[in-house]
């Protein structure tokens, strides 16, 4: 299933007994895994049928124990685990759980940064028998895009230069860009509009712009990022020493 179908879903009060959600791209697991956590359960029920487990403290049987376990005075109990890529060397332990999971329990793997080898009996089940999501990197080529998408979502409108110049200042880091998406909202106080000025102003320049970035840059001629930096180095004469000629390399 895709990121949106799962999302959707899940705001239509459709609950699935396992979610196996791996892959590269952190963002998407951990607001799938917080949507469960915030959503499906009344907060006077969370203290009673919502158990955190981290992958790196607890077993597959640790897991499957509380999994097997009813709700209290709730139609369903929900167990996320956190950090599960830990237990890849015993998942195939999963089998015979998630070939018969328990019908009021949600439980959800957040797989981070690791993917399951669906060639293997595992990961076979895992796919057929759960809401089985691989969470891939946003291509630099399309980060741009997304960041378009994420601030329509949020009521906001990016000119196009000043989406690139996000994503050259953040790289692609989604919860990051996310998250400054969502200051900025504040910080513009009822304003829809994110121009370059507004970037430049409140979000600042990445740490990683250094003479290693521009070295990339140069060698990938673009011209783009490589004057950014350049600019950057020539504004904050303190902060980077380096000699007079630099602003003549682009």
């Amino acid at each position: 299933m895709k990121y949106e179908e799962i999302i959707k879903e899940l705001k239509s009060g459709v609950y699935k007994p396992v979610y196996f959600l791996q892959g590269d791209e952190g963002y998407f697991l951990d607001k799938i895994s917080d949507f469960i956590a915030e959503n499906v359960l009344e907060a006077s029920e969370r203290d009673f049928n919502q158990t955190i487990l981290y992958g790196k403290d607890v077993s597959i049987q640790d897991i499957i124990s509380a999994a097997k376990r009813y709700p209290m005075m709730s139609q369903y109990q929900v167990v996320i685990v956190k950090e599960a890529q830990h237990l890849s060397r015993t998942i195939d332990q999963l089998e015979a759980y998630v070939t018969n999971p328990l019908a009021s329990t949600i439980l959800v793997f957040n797989y981070k940064y690791k993917t399951i080898d669906k060639r293997k009996k595992i990961g076979k089940l895992l796919a057929k028998n759960t809401v089985f999501y691989t969470a891939e990197k946003i291509k630099d080529y399309k980060l741009a895009d997304w960041i378009v998408g994420f601030c329509k979502s949020q009521g906001l409108q990016i000119k196009p230069k000043a989406s690139h110049l996000m994503g050259e200042y953040l790289g692609n880091d989604l919860s990051k860009i996310a998250n400054t998406i969502e200051k900025l909202k504040v910080i513009l106080e009822g304003e829809t509009v994110i121009d370059e000025d507004v970037i430049q102003k409140n979000v600042g320049i990445s740490k990683d712009f250094n003479m290693f970035e521009l070295s990339n840059a140069l060698a990938e001629k673009n011209v783009y990022k490589s004057n950014f930096i350049v600019n950057h180095f020539a504004q904050n004469p303190k902060n980077y020493p380096f000699p007079a000629t630099l602003g003549t390399l682009v």
